[in-house]
């Protein structure tokens, strides 16, 4: 009696190896704790975040005679009454308040701020006379606002870019230099065995990142600030969508790049080119997140579209169907990676000693 053997299909040999490359990073307690340490920074920055901005104390301020009113309609400061000048200022040397607001009529204002060593920038401004302000083209979002929305996209976007690519950069180079990938390309086809490592891996970010939005969105509405979680909320999940699509790109580029060397010691400078990819996005982001101009460009530049579309959907400046397009690109130029990768990938991936040259990967 003879017993049938059938080969697993494709899939469920791709599917083999991502499930390889899952338990091996789950198994990591390093792996796990970073991980772990990560949402709870988010979850974190996000509370910490809401109560300093709730329980932030108004200045307090020594007023005397008909100062007090005018300090108290300010409704910016905590006001301390005194009797007279001398108090006040005794008030301020003794650290009780920040400054002393007394009667002056020589003043535009009626009142003279008295201080210890500093200009009281909060007080005088306070207090000064403006002149009546129109702003002709009013901003949206607050600048400062607009600032750790980007270093956040930024900063997920590195980190998660980084630590995964490197893992996967890491990954085959271990399998190349114990010759367990000679064992591998035995039994499972190269560009199978390609696939399961970038679907394995893009698995694990994509579930960070999606962790990462999640917490941060369930952050956002257990502090009262919903209206800011209506603001952020549509370009979290564009820059989900983006990720996963960015990151397997970068992950054939990491896997192609880490093909070429056959030494642990050899790999920082072939994945140089792939860094400086994640690392232009990432600084210009947070360095031009003001410039239309350059954050208009990024969304459409494939690499770095995965911070720059998500930035343009939150400022309110990207139509309907930019996104679409955008991503329709990063699709199409992952498509192309895929199969420039796969290439370089299974050419260089039995080539031991020196590193091997780009050009003669391609050519096979």
């Amino acid at each position: 009696m003879t017993t049938s053997y059938s080969r697993p299909t494709p899939l469920a040999t791709t599917w083999l190896i991502a499930e390889r490359e899952i338990r091996m990073r789950l198994r990591s307690k390093a792996f796990v704790i970073s991980t772990a340490v990560l949402l709870l920074a988010v979850l974190a920055s996000i509370v910490i975040g809401s109560i300093t901005s709730q329980n932030a104390e108004p200045a307090k301020v020594a007023a005397v005679g008909s100062a007090i009113g005018t300090v108290s309609d300010t409704g910016q400061f905590d006001v301390v009454e005194a009797t007279d000048r001398a108090e006040a200022e005794q008030l301020v040397k003794d650290g009780e308040v920040e400054a002393a607001v007394v009667p002056d009529d020589a003043s535009p204002t009626g009142v003279s701020v008295i201080a210890l060593d500093d200009s009281p920038g909060s007080v005088l401004n306070s207090l000064s006379i403006r002149p009546s302000l129109e702003i002709l083209e009013p901003l949206d979002h607050d600048p400062l606002l607009i600032y750790f929305v980007s270093l956040g996209f930024g900063v997920a976007f590195f980190m998660s870019a980084i630590t995964f690519g490197q893992i996967i950069a890491q990954s085959v180079v271990e399998e190349k230099q114990t010759r367990i990938v000679e064992i591998l390309m035995a039994t499972v086809p190269v560009r199978l065995l390609l696939a399961g490592k970038i679907i394995g891996n893009s698995l694990l970010a994509f579930g960070q990142i999606a962790g990462i939005s999640a917490i941060a969105g369930i952050a956002l509405l257990a502090t009262g600030q919903d209206i800011l979680l209506a603001d952020v909320g549509p370009s979290l999940v564009w820059f989900v969508i983006f990720f996963a699509a960015g990151f397997v790109m970068l992950a054939a580029l990491y896997s192609a790049a880490a093909a070429l060397v056959s030494r642990t010691e050899d790999l920082g400078s072939a994945l140089t080119p792939v860094t400086m990819l994640v690392m232009i996005p990432y600084f210009a982001v947070i360095f031009f997140n003001d410039n239309d101009l350059v954050i208009t460009i990024m969304s459409y530049v494939p690499f770095a579209a995965p911070v720059g579309m998500p930035m343009r959907v939150f400022l309110g400046t990207a139509q309907w169907w930019e996104p679409l397009l955008s991503l329709a690109l990063l699709v199409a130029t992952t498509v192309v990676v895929l199969l420039i990768g796969s290439r370089v990938y299974a050419n260089g991936l039995l080539r031991m000693g020196g590193k091997v040259k780009l050009a003669e990967a391609l050519r096979g």
